[in-house]
This record gives C-alpha cells, sequence and structure tokens, in this order.
C-alpha cells in the first residue's frame, strides 16, 4: 500500500509535465525618452524604471496581477461558515452525541470489516504535488519560483494557525491518544493544496485536487484520529492559508525582486528531467 500511495503521489507531480515544453522569454525594449507629452495618461506620468539590463522593469510585471492575488472578504466567507462550524463543536456534549460520536461509531463499524490504513499520510500531499508539478512545467499564470514562494507562505501559515489552536483548545482525539485533535493537520495540508490548485488553474483542475482533499479527511475519521469537527477546522484553515499565500505574493516580489528575476525550467533528457535554472 505504501508502494502504490508513493506512486500515486510522484505521477500527480510528474503526469503534467509536457517532454520538451517551449520555453518563452519575455523582453522589453527600453522605452523611447522624449519631450513629447502622453495624453493618454495623467499628469506626472512617467516610464518604467528599467534593470540594468533593459528587461524587466524593477519592482516586478506592470500587467496587472492575477485574480488570485486579489484580496477580497468575500473569499472569507466560505472558510468562516466552516471554521465556525468546526469550532463550536469543541467539547460541546450536543455537538459529540449528535454528530461526532454517531460518526466515530460508523467509522468504527467499517474499520472491524476493512481494517486501518495510513494512505491518507501520503494522499495529503498529492494536491501540493499536482500543484507544483504542474507550476514546474510552465502551466498558470505564475513561474514555478512563484509558486514555490506562494507555497512555502501558504504553509508557513497553516502550521503556525494549526499547532497554535491545537495546544491552545487542547480538544482529546477520539483515540484517547492526545488533547490535540482539533483542527485537523491533515486535513488542512490537503485543502491548502486544493485551494491552491483551484486558484492557478480553475475550477475544473480545483474539483479533482478538492475530492483528493475531501479523501483526505475522511480518512482522518475512519481511522479514528479525529472527530467530524476537526476535519470542518483544518479545511477552513487550508482554504485561508492558500489564499494568504497568494496575498502576500505581491510584498515577496517587490521585496525579493532579484529572485522573482530567475527562470527555473525542467528539460528533458535521456534519462529523465533535469532542471536549469538562469538569471
Amino acid at each position: 500500500m505504501k508502494r502504490f500511495i508513493t506512486i500515486f503521489v510522484l505521477i500527480m507531480a510528474v503526469l503534467p509535465c509536457r517532454a520538451g515544453a517551449l520555453a518563452v522569454e519575455a523582453t522589453a525594449s527600453e522605452p523611447v525618452r522624449d519631450s513629447v507629452a502622453h495624453p493618454s495618461q495623467p499628469d506626472g506620468w512617467a516610464p518604467p524604471a528599467h534593470d540594468a539590463a533593459g528587461g524587466t522593469p524593477l519592482g516586478g510585471s506592470t500587467s496587472p496581477a492575477p485574480r488570485a492575488e486579489l484580496f477580497r472578504p468575500s473569499k472569507l466567507i466560505v472558510p468562516g461558515v466552516l471554521f465556525t462550524a468546526g469550532v463550536v463543536g469543541v467539547n460541546w456534549d450536543w455537538y459529540a452525541t449528535n454528530i461526532n460520536i454517531p460518526l466515530k461509531d460508523y467509522a468504527g463499524e467499517l474499520r472491524s470489516e476493512w481494517g486501518y490504513t495510513k494512505a491518507e499520510n501520503w494522499i495529503q500531499y498529492a494536491p501540493l504535488a499536482a500543484y507544483m508539478g504542474l507550476g514546474a512545467c510552465g502551466v498558470g499564470d505564475h513561474s514555478f519560483l512563484e509558486h514555490f514562494f506562494t507555497t512555502g507562505t501558504a504553509w508557513t501559515v497553516e502550521a503556525v494557525l494549526v499547532n497554535g489552536l491545537k495546544y491552545t483548545l487542547c480538544e482529546m482525539r477520539p483515540n484517547l491518544s492526545a488533547r490535540n485533535s482539533f483542527p485537523s493537520g491533515h486535513t488542512a495540508t490537503a485543502f491548502l493544496g486544493a485551494e491552491l490548485v483551484r486558484l492557478e488553474y480553475g475550477a475544473w483542475a480545483g474539483a479533482g485536487a478538492y475530492a483528493v482533499a475531501t479523501l483526505t479527511a475522511a480518512m482522518r475519521v475512519y481511522n479514528n484520529w479525529h472527530w467530524f469537527n476537526d476535519l470542518l477546522g483544518g479545511a477552513a484553515i487550508g482554504i485561508v492559508s492558500a489564499n494568504i499565500g497568494y496575498w502576500l505574493l505581491p510584498l515577496e516580489r517587490r521585496l525579493l525582486g532579484k529572485w522573482f528575476g530567475w527562470n527555473i525550467a525542467p528539460a528533458p533528457t535521456a534519462l529523465g528531467l533535469s532542471v536549469s535554472c538562469s538569471f
């Protein structure tokens, strides 16, 4: 089973790569400096400053930011509802009696027939592997390096929120192993990856990634590691963390502009794939 799951995650990462993908390099010519006014521009307008090589404007691209980078309060509605529905279930007797315990008992009946599995320990990373794999192949609105920074930021936010809540609320796990049940870290990681896929590649790709994330969450209840409300809290944190990763990307692009000028892309070879970096 472990070998199968490992192969599954690798396929999710490598499958998007297209052999012989074309590398497109955008070059910008030095703007013409003259005394002619630009009637279509506001007063005080000036062409953007370019770097020493005469290429990319300093501070990044002047094109409109992709939609994923734009903050909208409406993006907080779904994770807000999920988190509220999850956190109210912490140590609430009615929630436990009517939702958590019945689901725990049903999962126990399934385990008595099918046994335990550790597949979710691997499957949780499949959406992230797909996101990074597609980015490495040059698919999407962002470069592979931007994928890397977005994932790093989102994962950091997720780790802070998940562990902060785990050791603040101290909810007992259903298997009585520890008081750090809420929220589910596996679920948060899976939904983080799914939301990154949706934001970058659209609803259809996101639907597949969310199916994998939902399977991961269900397996945490099946294996008696989490209550149902833990899954809701983890899903909410994963979704919010992915969006924060994109919202902070413009700031990171300004602070680390030289790094974002690097071009990192895979190239097919006789032995497999190689990674090249130019800057």
